[in-house]
């Protein structure tokens, strides 16, 4: 999963919008805080798949500070919306010591989440 954040914008006389700076056109809206928020995720979901389909590449998270830094979002209030990035997976095969694949699976275990998952997720700590 990756975060990114979401501006909710809220007029004294309207819905509840929320809109994603690093996906300019991702917008959404909503009668209660709650379903907002709901609606936003589904929103970036939507959004993202479209944009895996067309072959684009994924935005880099921006930063809190770059986002409030813009004049469009700063009387809005930021929050973080998790959205799955769906690319297909590829195998690969790779060596290990039997000791460091066991550390490997103790701790994916530990996370309660898979070997490959653990693998990808140090790796993406790493660059």
């Amino acid at each position: 999963m990756t975060n990114y954040i979401a501006i909710i914008h809220k007029d004294a006389d309207s819905d509840y919008g929320v809109s994603f700076p690093d996906f300019p056109g991702c917008i959404t809206a909503a009668a209660t805080l709650d379903e907002a928020r709901e609606m936003a995720r589904e929103a970036l979901e939507f959004h993202i798949q479209g944009m895996l389909e067309d072959g684009d590449g994924m935005p880099a998270p921006s930063t809190l500070d770059a986002v409030m830094a813009s004049p469009d979002f700063v009387t809005g209030v930021a929050f973080m919306v998790s959205a799955p990035v769906r690319e297909k997976a590829t195998r690969v095969q790779i060596t290990l010591y039997p000791s460091v694949l066991a550390q490997i699976d103790a701790a994916a275990a530990e996370r309660q989440i898979s070997r490959s998952a653990f693998l990808a997720d140090a790796a993406l700590k790493q660059v």
